[in-house]
């Protein structure tokens, strides 16, 4: 085969060993020259196996602390020299040896800045002779073979055992692919750590691996999950999780952020919106109101508690068809319950999610913004009509707030005594969002006479003050700034409704 290149020698310098032994050995079967440094050479020496010190090469020592050890063009040129006849001459001229096989691996810069907070020791974990010697290899792929991390082990073992010490293109292709795939996530890591004050606006996106779905939001799209659900869920029972799963998901561990230290509250989404939500005294208590909310629109839904689940809870629960389960805990006699329906999804919540920024793709680029994470409270709201409202009105004044925050806009909620009744989403006006959101409720049995209503973005006119007072509603929350405001106001004054203004908008595209 006209691309297969034998390996003679490689220059080993790692910082994780694990599984290196294997390698090491099937190298030394084949003849293959080995260079390596410090701890790596004293590793390969152990395995009774000779090895070449970089520092015989190069004639340098490890010097500044370690900092500089394989920088050297003895090393480099060895690497970066193209097996052609110029190149050959010059590597001959200098004394310079060629290297087949590069096996490098990186400071876990990464790791340390999870474990410290020690800038020093953070500095000292990025790498440069590792970070350069994976682009040199990589670089030369077309004569280097480059192992850019320990993950790569089991490709060269199998490599090695299939063609001994040698290699096709196709494999030092893979293998270069491999080296620019760690030193890009290695570079962004480093960036992200530097710009961690949000100074630099550049966009920097990298993830290792892959979760392939079983297809997007619909059978005919494909689709990837990138990123570590393990951080946050520990996955109990159920089928493999979907694209809109994980959508729902992501919509519902947000929803009940805004709640994490209330009283035992249920929420039921579907579609990202919450048709149900409710606190109780109890977590049964809340599901059931929860439920009561929309039964309809449950079906299929994703459910997400912020209290354990109890056997009571779970008995309920399992009456209904639903795609995933969220709770931080569950009780060993509710799993029992649970499990039983083979194709339900349990998800158990360690952490919610910590991310700050939103990133999405349109047109041929990107958009980003910081999440929304402001949440209102009696502080920061401005009580703006005659009549105030009352203690219970504004709890749920601050409830139906939070729930609305998390509509598709525009959005309308309607909430009395901790429980969503009616919900309008996704709808062209804010009319149409407040008539869907009563006729939900009327539609579920609800008397809305003492609700109150929330809206994520100011009324223009004050037609829905109208209509929700017609309907029985005696408060209302919303952002306030539009020009005609003090038309809402005043019809509100006149209807004798209380109305608080919060100065912040939650808009939901």
């Amino acid at each position: 085969m006209a691309s297969l290149k034998p390996i003679k020698s490689a220059l080993i310098s790692v910082y994780h060993k694990e599984g290196l032994d294997t390698i090491v050995h099937q190298l030394a079967k084949h003849n293959v020259t080995l260079y390596s440094t410090g701890g790596t050479l004293a590793y390969i020496q152990s395995l009774g196996v000779e090895a070449i010190a970089v520092e015989d090469l190069t004639s340098y020592p490890s010097i500044l602390d370690g900092r500089v050890k394989t920088l050297h063009p003895k090393i480099f040129g060895g690497i970066l020299a193209k097996r052609e006849k110029d190149h050959e001459a010059q590597l001959a001229k200098y004394e310079i040896p060629p290297i087949d096989l590069v096996i490098v691996d990186l400071y876990p810069f990464e790791e340390t800045v999870q474990s410290t907070d020690d800038e020093a020791t953070i500095i000292e974990k990025i790498d440069i002779g590792g970070i350069s010697l994976i682009r040199a290899a990589a670089k030369n792929y077309k004569d280097v073979v480059i192992v850019p991390s320990r993950d790569d082990y089991d490709f060269l073992k199998y490599s090695l055992e299939t063609t001994g010490a040698s290699t096709t293109l196709k494999e030092r292709k893979h293998f270069a692919i491999r080296a620019f795939r760690v030193s890009s996530h290695y570079d962004k890591q480093i960036y992200q750590y530097f710009n961690r004050e949000g100074d630099d606006l550049a966009l920097k996106i990298s993830e290792h691996s892959g979760m392939p779905l079983r297809y997007g939001e619909n059978p005919h799209q494909e689709a990837v999950y990138f990123g570590e659900l393990e951080t946050n869920f520990l996955k109990l029972h159920g089928k493999e999780l979907s694209y809109n799963n994980l959508v729902d998901i992501d919509a519902a561990v947000n929803l009940m952020a805004e709640f994490k230290d209330a009283g035992p509250t249920f929420a039921v989404l579907k579609h990202t919106n919450a048709c149900g939500l409710a606190t109780r005294d109890t977590i049964l208590s809340a599901w059931k109101d929860a439920l009561a909310g929309d039964p309809v629109s449950a079906f299929g839904g994703v459910l997400i508690a912020n209290h354990e689940i109890d056997a009571d809870t779970a008995t309920e629960i399992d009456k209904l068809f639903y795609e995933v389960l969220i709770a931080p805990s569950f009780s060993e006699e509710a799993l029992n319950i649970l499990q039983a329906k083979k194709n339900r999804i349990l998800l158990q919540l360690h952490t919610y999610p910590k991310n700050k920024v939103s990133v999405k793709s349109i047109l041929d680029g990107y958009i980003t913004q910081d999440l929304d994470d402001t949440t209102e409270d009696l502080s920061t709201i401005r009580e703006a009509t005659e009549r105030k409202p009352t203690k219970s009105e504004m709890a749920d004044l601050l409830f139906a707030n939070k729930s609305v925050k998390h509509l598709k806009s525009n959005g309308i909620a309607l909430i009395r005594d901790g429980q969503l009744l009616g919900m309008g989403c996704g709808q062209t006006s804010r009319v149409d969002a407040l008539k869907q959101a009563i006729t939900k409720a009327r539609a579920f049995g609800f008397d809305l006479t003492g609700a109150v209503m929330a809206s994520e973005a100011f009324f223009p006119f004050p037609d829905c003050v109208e209509i929700a007072h017609e309907a029985g509603i005696t408060a209302v929350i919303h952002p306030g700034g539009s020009v005609k405001d003090q038309d809402s106001i005043d019809y509100c004054n006149k209807a004798e409704m209380a109305m608080v203004i919060t100065g912040f908008r939650h808009f939901k595209h």
